[in-house]
């Protein structure tokens, strides 16, 4: 038997246990540690002390980590005494000593080895349980939300972990019948209401959230609670994010801005997604986007024969390609440079790699950049969704899915103009195999060019926070939760959709800069300001989601609401945009932008758009503040 220092110390301490809870039986049995009863007891106990240590090693007591010593080591323990007991029995009967051998001796000795054997392994873990209670004094004190099995997790990691400063005080739980009730050792001391009392007698400093099943609103109103007692909140992943629904400790977190959406949270069919995908050649337009690099993150994670990305933002392309390769080593994955308005390239590309299913999500999406440059805008959301989506069809590609955008309800500004446009086009391509569908959301959290990444570099600046209208709102989901319905969505087009992502409710944009200034340590109003700079052309003080002339119905997946026969133009599209075609080509820039307002406004009849601003003549010694794009 090969044994370390501390199992040769264990395997000592054995046999004087042995020793000692042989006498101690015979004593309480006989009143004496040497009985003439037990006629049998020199080789009982010498066969005890050859095979006890045995059976003790064969099940492993001599290699288990006693200082983390559980409730299922000490049924290991259990089971081995009692195997040990009844291999002993079994032997004195087989070798015909069972005559001088008293059961109640049997029993009492098996009972007392119980009690040493367990005892000296447990007192490894009480032993560094003090020292850790002794190094948990000088540590911040810290409350953990939620007295449930994530905070029992938390609890044991903060205690076992010398290298964090926390010293866990108690839980806190709305649940009033854990009230009082103690985790090990550690009391549930309220609701999250009483966080501020606990926090002003204690001198709680920081709040660990350990409630992996919370809901968006749940999270958002704790967070309030522990901001009003001057608490720093710290998270855990939410349950669909959790692998294996292990939590660890590394996967604590700040409570970020996403947290405080009150969105609850979204659960997709992963198999209906991974069934629609799996085996497929995908293409994916604008691939280089924030929303086109987590499609093609996602659909590369689902078993794609063949994933293409194609954008013509050449840098952006290159670091995309090196994401992609490192996390998907295995699959196939083509990273192309060109524009979709290129039909000479794009034809080539999609003959060669014969998508089955695109999802396009090449366009430019800032409204105020769009404002003053309209025929850029006519040129890549709508000739260029037409090129792919003519070809597309040409091919017989199963489906197409056009990443849209709520702009594109009753637009006022040339971006939702064009976007509404590129909805049409799909509706007007006929007599084609190809499903197309297109799925429609509010703005994306963090998203390149949104207005979070804006308010953090204001904000490192030291301010100011710029919001265009205190009233303004807008619907925000997150990158990966809008991609994951955009696949749900895409999964169950039959074609001729305009597909609806459930975005909860508005938020107002002046909230969102208030919980980020806190949120980055600061005080709003105080420490960084937030300034008001008026809503621009192409801007509305609250975004809607659907026309109410679109019939609506409801689809398998909750969060998804899908409509038809929306109020359109007069006549088909697609010959009407051919005609603007060499207009927004060849003519001249500055008349092109006004000819491109004139066409929305003649082929969508809900256009309301802007004069466009004259950037030709700005006012001489007077700098415009930047607001936010929203």
């Amino acid at each position: 038997m090969t044994l370390d220092r501390k199992g040769h110390a264990l395997l000592l301490t054995d046999v004087a246990a042995v020793c000692a809870a042989a006498l101690g039986a015979n004593y309480l049995r006989f009143d004496e540690i040497y009985p003439a009863g037990f006629i049998h007891f020199e080789k009982w106990l010498l066969l005890d002390l050859i095979l006890t240590p045995l059976v003790f090693y064969v099940m492993g007591l001599y290699r288990s980590a006693w200082r983390y010593a559980s409730i299922s080591d000490l049924k290991v323990i259990v089971f081995a005494v009692t195997c040990r007991t009844l291999l002993l029995t079994s032997l004195f009967i087989l070798l015909g000593y069972d005559r001088g051998v008293p059961r109640s001796t049997i029993v009492l000795q098996g009972i007392l080895l119980l009690g040493a054997v367990g005892g000296t392994r447990l007192l490894t873990r009480v032993r560094r349980e003090m020292s850790q209670q002794k190094n948990l004094r000088h540590k911040t004190p810290v409350v953990i939300v939620g007295a449930g099995d994530a905070g029992e997790i938390i609890l044991r990691e903060l205690r076992g972990n010398r290298t964090l400063p926390y010293n866990p005080i108690g839980f806190v739980d709305d649940d009033p019948a854990k009230w009082g009730v103690r985790i090990h050792g550690v009391p549930v001391l309220g609701g999250t209401a009483d966080i501020p009392a606990i926090a002003s007698s204690r001198r709680v400093k920081d709040a660990i959230i350990a409630i992996p099943s919370a809901s968006g609103r749940q999270l958002a109103a704790i967070y309030k609670v522990c901001k009003s007692a001057g608490v720093r909140a710290k998270t855990v992943p939410p349950v669909s994010q959790l692998i294996d629904g292990r939590l660890s400790l590394s996967q604590i977190r700040n409570v970020e801005l996403e947290d405080l959406l009150g969105r609850e949270a979204v659960s997709v069919e992963m198999d209906v997604i991974r069934e629609s995908l799996a085996g497929k050649r995908v293409l994916i337009t604008g691939g280089a986007g924030s929303i086109g690099r987590e499609l093609a993150r996602q659909v590369a994670g689902l078993g794609p024969e063949r994933l293409v990305v194609f954008d013509r933002n050449e840098n952006s392309m290159y670091f995309t390609e090196l994401d992609l390769r490192k996390r998907f080593p295995s699959v196939s994955i083509d990273c192309v440079v060109g524009d979709i308005l290129d039909r000479s390239r794009l034809n080539d590309l999609m003959e060669v790699c014969a998508p089955q299913i695109v999802f396009h999500a090449a366009a430019f999406k800032h409204v105020p950049m769009m404002e003053v440059n309209a025929a850029e805008a006519f040129k890549n959301n709508v000739l260029g969704t037409r090129n792919v989506a003519e070809k597309a069809a040409e091919m017989g590609v199963e489906r197409f899915v056009l990443i849209s955008t709520d702009k594109a309800v009753n637009p006022v500004s040339v971006m939702g103009g064009t976007k509404r446009l590129a909805e049409l086009v799909l509706q007007d391509i006929r007599e084609t195999a190809t499903r197309f569908v297109s799925v429609r959301f509010g703005n994306v959290l963090g998203s390149d060019g949104s207005v979070v990444p804006l308010f953090k570099k204001q904000i490192a600046d030291g301010g100011p926070v710029t919001v265009t209208h205190p009233e303004v709102t807008r619907y925000f989901m997150t990158i990966t939760e809008a991609v994951q319905l955009v696949l749900q969505a895409g999964s169950m087009g039959v074609g001729g959709e305009v597909f609806l992502l459930d975005m909860g409710e508005p938020i107002r944009i002046v909230d969102l800069a208030r919980n980020l200034i806190e949120l980055s340590g600061f005080r709003p109003d105080e420490d960084i300001e937030i300034v008001f700079t008026g809503l621009r052309p192409g801007e509305k003080l609250h975004e809607e989601l659907y026309y109410r002339s679109e019939e609506w119905g409801t689809t398998a997946h909750a969060k998804i609401l899908k409509f038809r026969n929306g109020k359109g133009p007069v006549g088909a599209v697609l010959p009407r945009i051919q005609l603007m075609e060499h207009v927004v080509h060849e003519g001249p820039a500055h008349e092109t932008d006004e000819v491109v307002r004139r066409a929305l406004t003649d082929l969508i009849p809900e256009f309301r758009g802007a004069t466009a601003p004259d950037t030709r003549k700005p006012v001489p010694g007077r700098t415009p503040v930047r607001a936010a794009y929203i």
